[in-house]
């Protein structure tokens, strides 16, 4: 199989791509999060993953390489777009809007293809369903430092599986990469997985 770029440093993604048994290389592609206020938050994830791609693309003259992947993925809660808090004070915010209530979390994939020198781009939204937190159980989380690097302030694989009592949808998805979605794309665009 080809090698995939995948432009992300997330841990949980390459840990997704080794499960699949996909060749890949990393190479995290910085784009800065910015959300604007009212802005659809699968259009807002879908141009966050295309635009990793294609800051990974830009440098390259003449041949680009084969396949690059780019992923992101944001929370929804109220229409409001949630990324990755910049400090434990906006981290508790996030966390305290999640009490007792269901809020949306949005993968996209973009996947560049060498070959026709195209890009697909799709996205996932799940549903999770938080229980009562009290104060005390979020000074807990937060001083875990779980907070730091994840989308709306928590990660569902590790401590926060704690306070949630539902998901509806992807739980791959949630983590950071949707696999039967993943999976149905590189099929579609011909890369050559999934066959005897």
């Amino acid at each position: 199989m080809e090698p995939i770029i995948l432009a992300s440093g997330s841990p949980r993604r390459q840990e997704y791509f080794k499960l699949m048994g996909l060749p890949f290389c990393i190479m995290p592609s910085t784009v800065e999060e910015r959300f604007e206020k009212g802005a659809d938050p699968q259009k807002t994830a879908e141009d966050l993953a295309l635009q990793k791609v294609k800051k990974i693309l830009d440098p390259f003259t003449g041949r680009p390489p084969l396949w690059i992947t780019g992923v992101d993925t944001l929370i929804s809660l109220d229409r409001e777009i949630y990324g990755k808090p910049p400090n434990e004070e906006e981290a508790r915010r996030m966390l305290k809007s999640y009490r007792a209530r269901e809020h949306e979390v949005i993968t996209a994939i973009a996947l560049f293809n060498g070959k026709d020198n195209s890009i697909d781009c799709r996205s996932v939204t799940s549903t999770v369903c938080f229980g009562e937190l009290s104060d005390g159980e979020l000074d807990w989380y937060i001083s875990q430092g779980e907070w730091q690097g994840a989308a709306g302030a928590y990660k569902i694989q590790g401590l926060a599986g704690c306070f949630i009592t539902g998901i509806k949808g992807s739980y791959s998805s949630i983590v950071g990469l949707p696999l039967r979605e993943f999976y149905v794309m590189l099929r579609d665009n011909g890369y050559p997985y999934g066959k005897p």
